[in-house]
């Protein structure tokens, strides 16, 4: 009797809910932060492919027109402007712009990060400190903070923060960077539930070593490889593509259960706090 009764429910979880088999983002607007090459750019292609209108963003004017080029040779809708995450009139003129091209904001996806450091942690100053956790951790807590009104007045709205192995085991060289790495990992959690209550999911992303000109230190130094590779399970080096599509992912209907969490995109690595 149990089994039937469980039959029945089962059959269709979700009657009367959105079409689970529905992964188009069509009719969406997403903003992608540093996104003109590496992860942001694979981001932003994942989001448009997906039928998702985009703003695209780079501190470099030539950076943002190369990128939007490249994606509307691709059939995607873009557009795109310079910002510097860290500065406030940066970030409203992002919001507005999209707002002004778009009419509303469906998606954030917070990539924007610096690493102005490498060696020991205690060697680090303040002024790098600073500006570490100042673009890496508030400048992505206050896009959120600035676009959530907008999502809110949608209905819905997705974020996703763009974290780092580093997040979970801080990386040799990179202390400062590995631990607002962390930091991610914390916001996601704190804001999930905050935001739940307004039909957004705010999720996270956390990549290995993926083949970016940001991580190029890493993956062109052969003995640092042969280490990481020691710890993969698929012995090579990740793809930003392979990024970008999970982030797309995160906001399609297809992730509606999903909120709070960090998904690893590690070809393996072992994670864990």
């Amino acid at each position: 009797m149990l089994r039937s009764a469980f039959r029945r429910v089962s059959l269709n979880p979700l009657s009367g809910h959105r079409n689970m088999s529905q992964s188009s983002l069509a009719g969406k607007v997403a903003i992608v932060t540093a996104s003109t090459d590496g992860i942001g750019l694979a981001a932003a292609q994942a989001l448009g492919k997906r039928g998702a209108k985009v703003m695209v963003s780079s501190r470099r004017q030539a950076n943002v027109d190369k990128a939007v080029a490249l994606l509307q040779s691709q059939n995607i809708q873009v557009t795109g402007t310079t910002c510097n995450v860290g500065k406030k009139e940066d970030r409203d003129k992002l919001v507005q712009m999209t707002l002004d091209h778009y009419g509303g904001i469906d998606i954030l996806v917070n990539n924007a990060a610096v690493n102005p450091f490498f060696g020991n942690t205690l060697d680090t100053t303040e002024e790098v400190w600073d500006k570490i956790l100042s673009i890496n951790v508030k400048s992505s807590f206050l896009m959120t903070q600035l676009v959530v009104p907008h999502m809110s007045k949608r209905g819905s709205g997705n974020v996703v923060f763009v974290s780092s192995i580093g997040g979970y085991q801080p990386m040799q060289g990179l202390g400062p960077y590995s631990v607002s790495k962390t930091a991610l990992l914390g916001l996601t959690r704190a804001l999930a539930p905050e935001l739940a209550h307004n039909n957004i999911k705010v999720n996270c992303v956390a990549p290995g070593v993926i083949q970016t000109r940001f991580s190029s230190a890493l993956w062109q130094n052969e003995d640092i490889m042969n280490e990481f590779k020691k710890q993969l399970s698929i012995k090579r080096i990740g793809q930003p593509e392979e990024i970008g599509g999970v982030i797309a992912f995160l906001c399609t209907d297809e992730a509606s259960y999903i909120t709070g969490e960090t998904i690893t995109v590690t070809g393996g690595i072992a994670a864990r706090l």
